[in-house]
């Protein structure tokens, strides 16, 4: 990869839905698509296990989380901020 280009990382919004462990919490991920045949918006979600130096955020906040290197088996994100 050469210096002039950057790679831009994805940032998601979701809700809380555990933490329960230490340093990790799980955020639940919600995204809207149309059924193809059916054309009927679906709601689809996705639970995400993310980096939380310290625990800060609790179950139910609305948070935004970070695409990072692997840090375990299943973590790839890191918690920017609490919404």
């Amino acid at each position: 990869m050469t210096p002039e280009t950057t790679q831009t990382r994805r940032i998601l919004r979701g809700r809380v839905v555990a933490s329960k462990m230490k340093d990790t919490i799980t955020v639940a991920v919600e995204r809207y698509v149309k059924h193809p045949k059916y054309k009927k918006f679906m709601r689809r979600t996705k639970k995400f296990l993310v980096h939380d130096e310290g625990n800060t955020a609790t179950v139910g906040q609305i948070v935004d989380i970070g695409e990072t290197r692997p840090l375990s088996k299943r973590k790839r994100f890191e918690l920017i901020k609490t919404a």
